[in-house]
C-alpha cells in the first residue's frame, strides 16, 4: 500500500513538473505581440486598397499614426516604378507602409480603418479606380495579425452577405514609391483627382471615425 501510495505521488510530481517546464514556453508565445515593433517603439504595417494617395492621407489622419510612406507591394517583380505597375504586368498594388505608436492604436484599429475606408466587395480596383495595381490587400507579418484579420474579414463577410474582395498576403517587401508620390494630396490640394476622389473618400472616413482623429485626440 505504502509503495503504491509513493508510485502515484512520484507520477502526480513528475506530470506537474512536465507541466511547469512546458507552459513558460506556452505563456511566451501566447505573449508575443501582434505588432512587429521597431528600435523606437514604433511598429509597421502594410496596407493595399486603391490610390496610395487616398490611403496615405487616410492613414495619416488617424491618431498614433506617425508617418506614412506610399509605395508597392505584392508584386513579383523588382523595383518597380508607377508607370511599370500601373501596366498591371508586376503584380504590384498600389500600398502604404503606416508607421504608429501601438501604445496609442493597435493593429486591430488599423485593420478596421483598412475596411472601413473602402469598399471590401470591389474587386480589382477601388472607386473608379480599376486594375489590379488598384486592387486590396492586407498584409501580415505575423500568425496573430493573420487569425486578426481573418476574423474582422470574416465578421464583414456575414454583413455584407457577399464575398469580401481584399486578398491576404504575408508580408514580402514594401518598395517606397517615387518622391513626387509622398504626401500628395497634402501637396497637391488643387490637383482634380484629389477634389474629386481623394477629399470625398477622406472626409466620409472622418465621418464614420471621429474618434479615432487625430483632430479629436489632442
Amino acid at each position: 500500500m505504502k509503495l503504491n501510495y509513493l508510485l502515484l505521488f512520484s507520477i502526480v510530481i513528475f506530470s506537474t513538473s512536465c507541466t511547469e517546464a512546458q507552459s513558460p514556453k506556452k505563456n511566451k508565445a501566447n505573449q508575443q505581440p501582434v505588432e512587429v515593433p521597431l528600435e523606437n517603439g514604433l511598429a509597421k504595417a502594410y496596407f493595399a486598397s486603391g490610390c496610395f494617395w487616398c490611403v496615405e492621407a487616410i492613414y495619416e489622419s488617424v491618431y498614433g499614426v506617425e508617418e506614412v510612406i506610399s509605395g508597392y507591394a505584392g508584386g513579383h517583380t523588382k523595383n518597380p516604378t508607377y508607370q511599370t505597375s500601373n501596366t498591371g504586368k508586376t503584380g504590384h498594388a498600389e500600398a502604404v507602409e503606416v508607421i504608429y505608436d501601438p501604445q496609442k492604436v493597435s493593429f486591430e484599429t488599423l485593420v478596421d480603418v483598412y475596411y472601413g475606408s473602402q469598399n471590401p466587395t470591389q474587386v480589382n480596383g477601388q472607386g473608379p479606380d480599376r486594375g489590379s495595381q488598384y486592387r486590396s490587400i492586407i498584409f501580415y507579418q505575423n500568425e496573430k495579425q493573420k487569425k486578426v484579420i481573418e476574423a474582422k474579414t470574416e465578421a464583414l463577410s456575414s454583413k455584407f452577405k457577399q464575398p469580401i474582395a481584399s486578398e491576404l498576403m504575408p508580408f514580402e517587401k514594401f518598395w517606397k514609391a517615387e518622391d513626387y508620390h509622398q504626401d500628395y494630396k497634402k501637396k497637391n490640394p488643387n490637383n482634380s483627382y484629389v477634389r474629386q476622389v481623394s477629399d470625398p473618400r477622406l472626409k466620409d472616413f472622418k465621418r464614420k471615425f471621429p474618434q479615432l482623429l487625430k483632430e479629436n485626440n489632442k
